[in-house]
């Protein structure tokens, strides 16, 4: 017997699709656990691909241009920020996605939502702006990952927050693994196969396109790189890429968890901890520029802390905690350039 789908709109039909044609433990939009305030369904987008939109729209988004990846400052115009590694992530993990037959509007909607909250000056600035916020909250300190769930479901829209599906702020808040290596056995892991596939394509993404920027730039040579990453990941960006999404291919097609092979996991590790002594860490870093990334960060939040007025939006009567985590946000939300000009207006003030 034929079902009768006359009336049916766009997204009931792609449902069905997803019914039909996902594997087994993808994730379905129509089954989502759903969102904090519910939304009328769109007739013709899932409510994957609506959280997808949601953060492309966001003014988060937008300021993810400005926001640097890995090297301050930038030597020209083609190294990655926030924004290319985010749209990079993003490809990755849909090819893989798309190969395994998991849910491709899921998978994207994490990717670019997963570093919505990093701060700005990359590393560095995520750790001094860590270090200051404790200053007057101890116990709570800043993590980007926690930052970008933050900003989906409380900064953004004026405070409103963007109200997406449980799957997307979950992927969002369990992608980061910093310098652990992989697997992270110890480590929250996302409830979906989605959400883990983006956490291992961020690793994958970041570990190669920064090698790539550094290389381009004279950061690297050639010859730094370990000799085993030479010869089995190969000498391009496009080479190493081509052989980590193989290899995470055949490693998870069973689909119960998203992984990569014990060989490719060893040195994707290997990879990992030398890019964090080479680029990663801020002793990386020239001593005279982590310096000053350092007094712009503590210098903006000292300046807020002291005299609320200097932000917008900030009230002056919040309690002590309260205010020190407006600031957190606020800086956090910073481009590169913005909190740069900033630093500099509080500077020249009398």
């Amino acid at each position: 017997m034929t079902t009768n789908t006359t009336h049916d709109c766009p997204r009931q039909v792609t449902e069905r699709w997803e019914a039909r044609a996902l594997a087994p433990g993808a994730a379905h939009s129509a089954r989502s656990r759903g969102r904090a305030h519910p939304d009328e369904p769109c007739p013709f987008r899932t409510e994957f691909q609506r959280d997808r939109d949601r953060i492309l729209h966001c003014k988060a988004f937008r300021r993810l241009a400005g926001k640097t990846q890995v090297f301050v400052p930038p030597r020209g115009d083609h190294e990655r920020t926030r924004l290319t590694h985010s749209l990079e992530v993003s490809q990755v993990a849909r090819t893989i996605a798309r190969a395994l037959r998991l849910n491709e509007d899921l998978t994207e909607a994490i990717a670019l939502g997963h570093d919505l909250g990093h701060s700005p000056f990359g590393h560095a600035g995520e750790a001094a702006l860590d270090a200051v916020y404790r200053e007057y909250d101890p116990g709570a300190g800043f993590r980007h990952h926690e930052q970008s769930l933050r900003v989906v479901e409380c900064l953004e829209r004026d405070g409103r927050g963007l109200n997406l599906t449980w799957e997307v702020r979950d992927g969002i808040l369990r992608h980061s693994k910093g310098a652990a290596d992989l697997p992270q056995t110890m480590a929250p892991v996302a409830a979906t196969l989605e959400g883990q596939l983006v956490a291992l394509c961020d690793r994958i993404a970041y570990s190669s396109h920064d090698i790539d920027d550094a290389l381009r730039t004279g950061r690297l040579r050639a010859d730094d790189l370990p000799a085993p990453v030479r010869e089995r990941l190969g000498a391009t960006h496009s080479a190493r890429l081509t052989a980590m999404v193989s290899d995470v291919i055949t490693a998870s097609a069973a689909l119960d968890a998203i992984r990569m092979s014990p060989a490719m996991t060893e040195l994707t590790n290997a990879l990992k901890d030398f890019m964090y002594e080479h680029l990663y860490l801020t002793r990386a870093m020239p001593a005279q520029l982590r310096a000053r990334i350092h007094a712009i960060i503590t210098t903006l939040f000292h300046a807020y802390m002291a005299d609320p007025a200097r932000a917008p939006g900030l009230a002056p009567t919040l309690p002590a905690p309260a205010r020190a985590r407006a600031v957190c946000d606020h800086i956090a939300g910073m481009t590169d350039a913005f909190a740069e000009q900033d630093y500099q207006r509080l500077c020249a003030a009398p």
